[in-house]
């Protein structure tokens, strides 16, 4: 098992450096690197993000406007998002859900990902990477 988490670690890290082109793709696979939570008294933390239920993976339909996990997670998460737009290469996505705000900000030529999630008195931010789902 061990060993197991290593070489995910090794792999993620690979992805970090080595994201691909996603021009014209609608489908991307993401995954989540570093995450840090603020409050709204100015304390801040960097969390791992499993530490806030962030899913290792989702699954970003542009067509859809859906972020999912996936089926091998076992969670059946999924938000729908109001807006996707491509600009100058950085693809945004935003939404709402329950209390929460949500942006993506994906660029386009490397497949490098923020995400901010906010709701009164929290923010959380996200970096990680994307992929073509379809690979």
């Amino acid at each position: 098992m061990k060993n197991l988490a290593i070489a995910c670690t090794a792999l993620l890290a690979c992805g970090m450096v080595m994201a691909e082109n996603l021009e014209g793709t609608d489908d991307l696979l993401c995954a989540a690197g570093q995450a840090q939570i603020c409050f709204e008294n100015g304390e801040c933390f960097s969390v791992a993000p499993w530490e806030l239920s962030i899913p290792d993976f989702v699954v970003i339909d542009t067509k859809e406007k859906t972020v999912s996990t996936t089926k091998a997670s076992g969670q059946n998460r999924s938000s729908p998002f109001s807006s996707v737009e491509r600009s100058d290469g950085i693809i945004y996505l935003q939404g709402m859900e329950g209390d929460r705000a949500f942006s993506f900000v994906i660029e386009e030529s490397s497949g490098h990902m923020t995400v901010a999630i906010a709701r009164d008195g929290l923010s959380v931010t996200i970096f990680g990477v994307c992929t073509d789902a379809d690979i």
